[in-house]
Order: C-alpha cells, then structure tokens, then sequence
C-alpha cells in the first residue's frame, strides 16, 4: 500500500528492471570503445526485442499449454518468461546482424545490463510469492519460506538472485583479463552458465507440464546448450589445459 493505493510491486519492479537495464546498458556504452556503429546497434536492439517478445510468450505458453489456451487470448500475450526472452533475443540479434552485415559481436555490452535487470525483476518474484509461478515446491530444508501460502518452500527467486551475484563477480574477473579472450566470451559465459543453472532449478519447481520428464523451460536450456556447444568444448580444453599446468 502506498498512499492508501495497492501497488503491483512485481508489476513496478518488471518495468523498472526495463529502465535501469537500458540506462546502465547507455553508461556502458559511452566509456567503452564499441566497436559497432550506433545505428547497427539500433538494429541489433530491435532485432533482440522482438525476437524476446515473441519467443518469451511462446515458451511461457508451452510451459502449460492446456492451461493457458483455456485463459484466452489476453492470457496468452500477458504470460511471458525471461527464457524465453533471452533466446528469442539472441536470434533476433543474429538475424539482425545477418541482414545489416554486422560482423563484430555484440553481446558483451549487454551482459552485466541484462543480469542487473534480471536481479531486480527477480527481487519483484520474490514479492510476488505465490501469485507468480517462481516460487519453489514444498521442503523441510532451512531454506524453506513461507511464500504466502502457509507452506514452507524453496524461494528459487532468492537463489537465482545469489547466482547471478556470483556470475557477476565472475564476469568482473573476465573483463579483467580482456587481452585473454575472444569478443563476445562475457555474454557466451553468462548465457552457457544461466541456462545451465535454470535447467538445474526447475527440477525444485511444482511444474504441472512435462514431456518426457522435462519442462519447456529445460528442453529450451538444453537447445540454447546446443546452440553454445562449440564454445563449452573451448572452456573445457581450456579448462583442461589449465590443470595440466599445474
């Protein structure tokens, strides 16, 4: 309550996320040295938003399709998943490098923008409890909480929030050795590790909608998985290469 007015804080904090993304995202970009002409990036950023919308309904529909085609039409555009939107962002900004010639990549000056909009989109879940589907199943462990229905469960919101402090952390460290990797490694590092983690997570979701004993959410983790395969296989010889010096 706010001035004896309810306030959707799940709601004002999804569009704040939106805002303070971009903003960092400008800031960013005006201390770095992008490669990238402004008005590729402003086709780059087109691409990435419509193919988020598109692909962030299509997989939130997909979590429960029975269910959501029931709901209308208005429930099907309101529903949407941050998966999703990643994704459909990522070919969008493909696509969209496709047609405009673009060879340099992009993705790097996103990534801590993108992470700072998740936490704070997460910090409203959180709020939301129960009434938005992130909450965690029922569990006897400490880390259960009472979400707004009476049952102790895990608060996945909190976990995602502590993981992305810790890719964060990670990616810092990254950018500090920038002379060591390929353009485009930061956002690579980030995508492989979130989707990673999310297909992990699920499993501590009460989802209602499988096949084949998985959810949308991790047949799309391990697409996007796929998708980075060659990058993995460059981590792990790297990784490898590491050990063996030691």
């Amino acid at each position: 309550m706010l001035f004896g007015t309810k306030i959707n804080m799940h709601l004002v904090l999804e569009y704040l996320a939106f805002f303070v993304a971009f903003r960092y995202y400008v800031v960013l970009r005006k201390r770095s040295n992008d490669p990238i002409s402004s008005n590729n990036r402003l086709s780059i950023i087109i691409g990435a938003i419509f193919g988020a919308l598109f692909f962030s309904r299509l997989v939130a529909f997909l979590e429960n399709p029975p269910l959501h085609w029931e709901q209308g039409w208005i429930a099907l555009l309101n529903n949407k998943t941050i998966m999703g939107g990643l994704f459909g962002g990522l070919l969008g900004v493909e696509l969209a490098k496709r047609k405009i010639g673009e060879k340099q990549s992009s993705g790097d000056l996103f990534t801590l923008p993108i992470i700072l909009g998740i936490i704070i989109g997460r910090v409203g879940c959180f709020l939301a409890g129960v009434k938005e589907f992130t909450y965690g199943r029922e569990t006897t462990s400490f880390f259960g909480m009472d979400l707004g229905d009476g049952l102790p469960r895990h608060p996945i919101a909190l976990y995602e929030i502590v993981f992305l402090v810790f890719v964060v952390v990670l990616i810092r460290q990254l950018q500090k050795q920038r002379n060591c990797f390929e353009s485009g490694t930061c956002f690579k590092l980030f995508m492989i590790a979130y989707f990673t983690f999310r297909f992990g997570i699920e499993f501590l979701k009460p989802n209602t909608f499988f096949f084949m004993g998985l959810s949308s959410i991790q047949y799309l983790c391990l697409i996007c998985l796929a998708y980075y395969y060659k990058t993995i296989q460059k981590g792990i010889a790297h990784a490898y290469q590491k050990l063996h010096l030691l």
